[in-house]
């Protein structure tokens, strides 16, 4: 039994890799064109700062509700189920929103997309990591978090192609096609065996569940990733959301702006392979620690970059650096907790981290408003991640080829 368990964990990294792979560069797509979008919004609706930062706010606060709600029912119903479920939810309402004429309704419909997203991301990066070997685990699950690169560069090129041909509407019934992958997935998509082994009179009730993650074992690293997650998304969706509304202040045009943020997304690449080698050579907290001060110094950079050069090159290092760091942060949340509760502690993690989501870029919106450099903006985010790379570094500790519970 225990013999063909772990052939059967042998054979699972490419399948699933791929598999949920796809899943994932489905949400990176619809994250990326919305930020476009937001561009694109602002010329056709006349949209304040403002109100262009409550569309990713609402977004976020879809993604916190998701990643709660769906992160405690991963843990009753199971990975498979759940993914499943947020994708088809992400797609449809991005389908639907599409159709809108009112910043009401596109923000209705942005909630429920984040709820999807929110979701989806924690409860696939579960299902990887108790799905393959402990030798492989984080460069795997670094692997699965770099098709979100891949999924911005389809952004990228839907955006500078779609959008100023044929409208930003198109571009978001695009990213609704992905709702048929969800039967794929039904039929091909294996779920945990981890979860499987969990009897359902072993499975905790919620309030259970959340009460587990502040025992005495579980308080420290549930503290410390609560702190990791919500700098780094508080940043993330601050800077990258607001990046071709951020050149277009900066003097380039809308258009310009799509063809450099699309150069700059190519940097998240190596970022990502880069993480994936390291993160079995040197471990997890090298990792995060690593490319979470690299971040921050970038963004100083690109906040202070006065030439095309100088931003270019700042923006390259800071997508190279932040996204290298989201792969670790995927790989290393799943390791923090037993199986019973992978799911809600992953998920309330995420979710604290997109409270962060929400008011990164409300605080861009505001801060722009009352005349804020973009320099200040900046220096703020990348002080917010120097606070989730001390929290890494003094309260973390290193799950490197450690066996999940």
């Amino acid at each position: 039994m225990e013999m063909a368990f772990e052939q059967k964990k042998k054979a699972m990294p490419n399948k699933l890799l791929g598999v949920a792979g796809l899943a994932w560069l489905f949400d990176a797509m619809d994250v990326g064109i919305l930020s476009f979008v937001i561009a694109a919004l602002q010329e056709d609706w006349g949209l304040t700062s403002q109100q262009m930062g409550w569309i990713g706010s609402v977004n976020s606060i879809g993604m916190a509700v998701g990643a709660l709600v769906f992160g405690l029912l991963a843990d009753r119903i199971g990975r498979k189920n759940v993914l499943i479920i947020t994708l088809v939810l992400f797609s449809v309402a991005s389908g639907f929103s599409a159709l809108t004429t009112s910043l009401a309704v596109f923000l209705f419909f942005r909630f429920l997309i984040g709820m999807g997203l929110g979701g989806e991301l924690p409860v696939a990066s579960t299902l990887v990591s108790e799905s393959v070997p402990e030798d492989k685990r984080g460069r795997v699950v670094v692997l699965l978090e770099s098709f979100w690169a891949g999924g911005w560069l389809v952004a990228a090129l839907i955006s500078y192609f779609i959008i100023p041909l044929y409208g930003w509407r198109v571009a978001l019934l695009i990213s609704a096609l992905p709702a048929f992958y969800a039967i794929y997935l039904r039929i091909h998509l294996p779920d945990s065996s981890r979860f499987a082994n969990v009897k359902k009179e072993q499975r905790l009730s919620v309030p259970a569940s959340l009460a587990m993650l502040w025992k005495k074992e579980y308080a420290k690293r549930t503290f410390m990733m609560w702190v990791l997650w919500f700098s780094v998304v508080f940043s993330y969706y601050g800077m990258f959301l607001w990046l071709p509304s951020v050149m277009v202040l900066k003097g380039f045009t809308l258009i310009q702006s799509f063809q450099y943020v699309l150069i700059m997304t190519l940097a998240q690449l190596p970022g990502y392979f880069t993480a994936a080698w390291f993160i079995e050579k040197f471990g997890r907290k090298f990792v995060l620690v690593t490319y979470l001060f690299g971040t921050a110094v970038s963004a100083y950079f690109f906040g202070n970059a006065e030439t095309l050069g100088a931003l270019m090159t700042a923006g390259c290092f800071l997508s190279f650096f932040n996204l290298g760091a989201w792969g670790a942060l995927y790989a290393y949340s799943p390791e923090q907790y037993p199986t019973v509760i992978r799911g809600t502690g992953t998920g309330m993690a995420a979710s604290v981290g997109r409270v962060g989501g929400i008011l990164g870029p409300l605080l861009v919106g505001s801060l722009l408003n009352s005349g804020t450099s973009i320099e200040t903006i900046f220096l703020i985010f990348g002080v917010s991640i120097l606070i989730g790379m001390l929290a890494v570094l003094f309260l973390g500790k290193e799950t490197k080829n450690a066996a999940l519970d």
